[in-house]
């Protein structure tokens, strides 16, 4: 599945891209599409096949699914 995270700060996007790259997944940084609000700007895009649980920190603002040019948010800070 693919995923597109969004964060609160520009350093904890790039503090997350280094968590999931140590965990030898594929990670892109990339600006936040337009349909998606944030903080900071930057969101992360990856694919994990895994509960996707297991990786969020506390750093994520957002979490959605990414279907074709669909974003559904799966996930929210404060929202557990």
């Amino acid at each position: 599945m693919e995923y597109i995270a969004t964060f609160f700060t520009h350093s904890a996007a790039i503090k997350y891209q280094r968590f999931l790259k140590s965990l030898g997944i594929s990670v892109d940084l990339m600006p936040v599409p337009r349909r998606i609000s944030s903080n900071c700007g930057i969101a992360a895009r990856f694919s994990y096949k895994e509960d996707i649980s297991q990786i969020i920190g506390e750093d994520i603002e957002q979490i959605y699914t990414v279907q074709g040019r669909e974003y559904n948010i799966i996930y929210k800070t404060g929202e557990e």
